[in-house]
């Protein structure tokens, strides 16, 4: 299936594009629909679950504004499940495919440059080779092969192409430019991080600098001895996503007791979401155990 001609040649004009595409194949033993927004999948549905999963963060927001938003999608996808089903039955009808495994795929979305030009796809493939497609400018079908038989018996008056070209041209590029602002409401929100700083036991040389929470991701944690950064025996670990979407880093300073009482340690924490860098004393840190019993 040539799904991908397009979207190359439009890539390749080197316009800004925003892109709203959705995929949908029926197999034997599975029926799926995934949505990317600009190329980052956000939604997922299977015929097995039957259930709207979300993939990222802001696509789940939606539902807090539009409570019905996962109901409406859940239908809508389970009857164009159903409608490629009835597709797929017309074609092995046709090609006298009663034998062997066979699927049908399906590629349609909107695009929207940075000027207002609009476009809009709806393509089908069967068993891999190219199928239907929408011509958009006459809203008909046309098809790879003549097959006017099975073009008679799925959308007989032409009712189904003119919707589809109603929905590519105008609901689909709604709901593009719904989704970009929810999307970018989203990527620039500043969540402040909540910081901590603690030691294992009392007698550990390694104090950690823990901050969770925050967002956007980028976040730098460093250490200071007496006012002047130290960048000796120190171990900045990786940032790990929360389960809300936010993030969390720490920083281990290895550092022996008889130092942390002949200097002043600090950490410092830098965020887009404040001005001010985060200074916690390293004197103020939490012990979460007494002094580990070195005979166990």
């Amino acid at each position: 299936m040539k799904t991908e001609q397009y979207l190359q040649y439009c890539i390749c004009t080197f316009v800004a594009i925003h892109t709203l595409r959705y995929d949908t194949a029926i197999t034997p033993a599975i029926s799926f629909t995934t949505g990317e927004l600009d190329g980052e999948q956000f939604v997922h549905y299977d015929s097995n679950i039957t259930e709207v999963i979300p993939k990222t963060e802001w696509i789940k927001k939606i539902s807090a504004v539009r409570p019905e938003y996962w109901k409406r999608e859940r239908e809508w996808m389970w009857r164009e499940l159903e409608d490629l089903q009835h597709l797929l039955n017309l074609a092995v009808e046709l090609f006298n495919h009663t034998k062997g495994v066979h699927t049908l795929q399906r590629v349609y979305g909107c695009e929207l440059d940075d000027d207002g030009t609009i476009r809009g796809y709806d393509q089908f493939g069967y068993d891999g080779e190219d199928f239907i497609s929408l011509n958009l400018t006459t809203g008909t079908w046309t098809a790879a092969k003549p097959q006017a038989e099975i073009m008679t018996k799925w959308d007989p008056d032409g009712r189904y192409a003119r919707d589809r070209k109603y929905y590519l041209e105008k609901e689909c590029i709604e709901l593009l430019t719904q989704y970009m602002s929810y999307r970018r409401e989203a990527l620039e929100r500043k969540v402040r991080p909540e910081a901590s700083l603690f030691q294992n036991h009392s007698s550990s040389p390694e104090v950690v600098c823990h901050a969770t929470g925050f967002f956007p991701k980028a976040l730098n944690i460093s250490w200071q001895k007496d006012g002047e950064e130290v960048h000796e025996d120190v171990e900045l670990r990786e940032t790990l996503p929360n389960q809300d979407g936010s993030f969390q880093k720490r920083s281990v300073l290895i550092v022996t007791p008889e130092a942390l009482q002949k200097h002043t340690y600090t950490c410092v924490i830098q965020h887009s979401s404040s001005e001010k860098e985060l200074v916690l004393p390293v004197s103020e840190r939490r012990i979460l155990r007494g002094r580990r019993n070195t005979f166990l």
